[in-house]
């Protein structure tokens, strides 16, 4: 991982950034310029002092920044290729890792959101197969609660949380029972407020089977773009889903298709970042809603 005032670098970067061509939901995507070397954020005095900065420790993979100069690293993989069920914060003032109380279910590419004073982490692999738990740590109280399991085990799916709910979609099912990988369309939804998984019909599943794709939510809706799918080549297609209709609606497709994409959003903007498509790519785009 890089050094802490690398990634404020990047960080910061985007913050700066102005997107002067926004347009509504269902417009294009816009090409937004990469990390620029001369954009450098000040950092703080402790951070700016400091001769050597504190690296991530071995095998965090899931992570969520949070309040008060902290950042949360949990899960990952060692040395020894087994997952590891860590969880330390970052004390950014301090420049110093804090070792706390180790996540329940040991794996790595987990994915996790910060909702207010709780640490949401699901998912992620064991060797090469899928995990479907569900895990919470609370920060003020320092523990962690199990919550039901996500009910379709599989690999590279993507979470989006949206008003109450927190959506569980697509992804890659593999593993000891199944002769063979498939892609899904599968969309499974939580409600925050019941504690619970709801059952869904398949009408509400995604349009297009895929996996390792951008997510999010922007306009009232959930927004996926891009992936691995049954195609030959990676996908371009977006689509977005309306939960007052109940329906997926088709989006603009992205400019640059690729997967395994890291993704953020600001402004009213989705911005898709980096990725691979055949080669690594460099391309940062954003679909962005307008103020009106």
């Amino acid at each position: 991982m890089p050094p802490t005032r690398h990634l404020l670098g990047v960080l910061r970067m985007f913050t700066l950034s102005s997107y002067h061509h926004q347009a509504p939901l269902g417009g294009l995507w816009d090409l937004i310029p990469g990390p620029s070397s001369h954009l450098q954020p000040p950092l703080p005095p402790h951070l700016g002092d400091a001769k050597g900065d504190q690296n991530v420790p071995e095998g965090c993979v899931a992570a969520a920044s949070c309040p008060d100069y902290r950042v949360y690293a949990a899960g990952g993989m060692g040395l020894d290729l087994r997952p590891h069920n860590h969880l330390q914060h970052y004390d950014m003032l301090k420049d110093m890792w804090v070792s706390l109380a180790p996540m329940p279910t040991p794996r790595y590419a987990a994915t996790s959101f910060l909702r207010g004073s709780k640490i949401y982490v699901l998912g992620g692999r064991q060797s090469k197969y899928a995990v479907n738990a569900f895990e919470v740590f609370d920060i003020e109280t320092r523990s962690w609660t199990k919550f039901p399991n996500i009910p379709c085990k599989r690999a590279f799916s993507s979470f989006v949380t949206l008003d109450n709910r927190l959506y569980s979609l697509g992804g890659l099912r593999q593993g000891r029972l199944y002769r063979q990988p498939k892609f899904l369309r599968t969309m499974d939804v939580f409600d925050m407020e019941q504690g619970g998984w709801l059952k869904m019909e398949r009408s509400f599943f995604l349009k297009k089977r895929r996996a390792d794709f951008v997510a999010g939510s922007l306009g009232g809706r959930v927004i996926v773009a891009g992936g691995l799918g049954n195609q030959p080549t990676v996908l371009e297609t977006a689509e977005a889903f309306h939960p007052g209709k109940n329906k997926w609606e088709t989006l603009p497709a992205m400019l640059t298709p690729r997967c395994a994409c890291s993704s953020i959003i600001i402004k009213n903007c989705l911005l898709a970042v980096g990725g691979v498509n055949q080669g690594l790519s460099d391309a940062v785009e954003a679909l962005c809603v307008s103020d009106s």
